[in-house]
């Protein structure tokens, strides 16, 4: 029952980090004003839309899901740090990272027992 939970959170989180990515990819000038307000430039939005569909195939392929929760909790980190520098503390861009980067590692905790295992493991 909680690989299926797991495996529920990781989809969401897939898809919302695809959907934020097609919008980066295909529609960089409706978020041009956010952008710019962290000190972005629009240029960039093709960049991060690649770096999160690549963030994305590797969390949701089971041999690189680790490797591709690291490199999101690091993305999403790095987005928390940014609204942060320029005054935006408590943000809705920040708990949206917070709340989808807790979920990426729910998901791959739920779904694999090898994460469980190492958790329990390192809390004894």
């Amino acid at each position: 029952m909680s690989r299926v939970v797991g495996l529920i959170f990781s989809a969401l989180v897939i898809v919302l980090l695809l959907v934020d990515a097609s919008v980066n990819l295909f529609a960089p000038t409706l978020l041009k004003t956010e952008m710019a307000a962290v000190g972005f430039s629009a240029e960039l939005s093709t960049g991060i839309g690649l770096i999160v569909v690549t963030c994305a195939v590797l969390y949701a392929l089971p041999r690189t899901a680790y490797l591709g929760a690291i490199l999101l909790t690091g993305f999403l980190g790095g987005a928390i740090c940014a609204h942060y520098r320029v005054g935006e503390v408590f943000s809705s861009p920040q708990i949206t990272s917070l709340v989808l980067g807790a979920a990426t590692w729910l998901g791959l905790y739920l779904r694999d027992p090898r994460v469980r295992a190492l958790l329990a493991g390192g809390l004894r």
